[in-house]
């Protein structure tokens, strides 16, 4: 009998890798829930799914998590034991969090708990949360770990992937749901959204523009490449899960590279992988941006077997690759 994933988000960026995989791997069913939201273009999410939806394993539903419907067609399809939800979908982005709470109360913490709603009562094996490393805050204590107390989110994004974390934690104490919630640190690769900062600052690279750094640069991140994630998830999705007095297991991953770059080595690692030097426009830092993101990766290499591979000269080629692919294809459509 085939596993089932029902994904959330399933056309984005990493969600469509995640497709990708379990496609690859065969013996999966995959349900995609999308809403395809205007934030970025359209057309971004239409080419990563245009190789999925000729395979009879994949079935797409365009819709929204809070809608109950969209949410009934989907679970219809589950088969309770034997599947497993990953929730991928969200707003993003830190600085349009503080221009409207709401929409992102409403996408990231409502649609979450709609989510395990369908969830336990269609007694799923397990629910993946897809959270931010953004719930750290501004903790100095680094490498951040897991077991870290006393969080205090800096921006409303932050603040609703914490509480989906809480509700996530909820339905494993009190209704029994087998749920994993993992802490993404800055993930790029091909098919990252356009708004992002690699993308963005290679295409203003590239095309000669100025790139806006907002702060000295000093700003550090923890930079992982978009395969390493999935190798995580996948881990995720796989592991073991031990319960007991009829709880739910929940745990917490960080899954991140373990290695934090500054903005200004990244602007000129990209200079160097594109072969032109950057305009930088430099700005004041920007509210709810935290000074520094790094993740310790020890608990998910003990239980998940995750072990991030890629380094950011590495991660930048392939993006590089994979941006040129793109702008190739482009200027192919567009010929007259």
């Amino acid at each position: 009998m085939s596993k089932h994933a029902i994904i959330t988000g399933g056309a984005g960026f990493i969600g469509s890798h995640l497709v990708d995989r379990l496609l690859d791997e065969g013996g999966w069913k995959v349900t995609v829930v999308d809403n395809f939201h205007p934030f970025y273009p359209r057309a971004v999410k239409e080419a990563n799914v245009l190789a999925h939806r000729s395979h009879p394993s994949y079935t797409l539903l365009e819709g929204d998590i809070v809608d109950e419907e969209t949410l009934d067609k989907a679970f219809a399809m589950a088969s309770g034991a034997d599947t497993t939800v990953v929730h991928l979908a969200a707003l993003a982005g830190v600085r349009p969090s503080i221009a409207d709470p709401l929409a992102y109360h409403r996408v990231n913490v409502t649609g979450t708990l709609k989510l395990l709603e369908k969830a336990r009562s269609n007694k799923v094996a397990h629910f993946v949360l897809a959270s931010s490393s953004s719930v750290y805050g501004e903790d100095p204590h680094v490498p951040w770990k897991e077991s870290l107390t006393g969080l205090a989110p800096i921006s409303p994004y932050a603040a609703t992937k914490l509480a989906a974390e809480q509700y996530t934690r909820m339905y494993a104490h009190l209704h029994g749901l087998n749920t994993t919630a993992l802490r993404f640190f800055t993930v790029y690769g091909p098919r990252q959204r356009p708004d992002l900062a690699i993308h963005a600052f290679f295409k203003k690279v590239i095309e000669g523009t100025p790139i806006q750094q907002f702060g000295d640069g000093s700003t550090r991140r923890d930079y992982t490449f978009v395969d390493d994630i999935i190798s995580g998830v996948r881990g995720a999705m796989d592991r073991s899960l031990r319960t007991e007095d009829g709880r739910g297991a929940f745990e917490i991953f960080n899954l991140g590279n373990s290695a934090t770059v500054p903005l200004r080595d990244l602007i000129a690692a990209i200079e160097k992988e594109a072969g032109r030097k950057a305009i930088i426009e430099v700005r004041p830092e920007q509210p709810g941006d935290v000074p520094q993101t790094f993740a310790s990766v020890e608990k998910a290499k003990e239980h998940l077997g995750y072990v991030p591979v890629t380094g950011i000269t590495q991660g930048l080629r392939h993006f590089h690759r994979w941006y040129d692919e793109m702008a190739a294809a482009r200027s192919t459509v567009n010929k007259p």
